[in-house]
């Protein structure tokens, strides 16, 4: 596997990671029209095209297939974090969390925060973070589950 920064033209990979994760893994906790509500098919390709060129990812290749990315904000907030649902529990995630961490260095940034999935909890709690706050936010007109996490990161002296 190899991380790397996104590049233009990683689009419509990213969107295949981002929906196979939610329909694919997160679908075990959430119902059918909460997955519809939070990734549709039919999300505007444009919007989708600038969101994940604004956010500008890390992302993973597995045999020159993109199977995971994930951001890190100036500001420390994770606003992406997707393993495809073809390749879970292989370490992507873990990578993409290094990589993360060490980028978060880098900057001098001293939390990471995110608002996670039920589905994202474990994993991220297992790397350090706790609950904030639960949260409820609504998409399409359906009201999810999530949860803003927080990790206090050490910094260098």
């Amino acid at each position: 596997m190899e991380i790397r920064r996104f590049k233009i033209g990683d689009e419509s990979a990213l969107f295949r990671v981002f929906f196979s994760a939610i329909h694919v893994i997160a679908s075990r906790d959430y119902t059918r029209d909460q997955i519809e509500a939070w990734a549709p098919a039919d999300l505007d390709p444009k919007l989708w095209e600038n969101h994940v060129r604004d956010i500008r990812p890390f992302v993973v290749e597995a045999d020159g297939e993109i199977v995971g990315y994930a951001d890190v904000q100036p500001n420390g907030y994770i606003d992406h974090f997707f393993v495809s649902g073809s390749h879970p529990r292989q370490g992507i995630g873990s990578l993409l969390m290094n990589r993360i961490h060490e980028e978060a260095s880098l900057l001098g940034i001293d939390e990471l925060t995110s608002d996670v999935s039920k589905t994202a909890e474990p994993f991220f709690v297992l790397h350090g973070f706790h609950v904030v706050q639960r949260r409820f936010p609504i998409r399409g007109g359906v009201t999810l589950q999530n949860a803003l996490m927080r990790k206090e990161l050490k910094r260098r002296t």
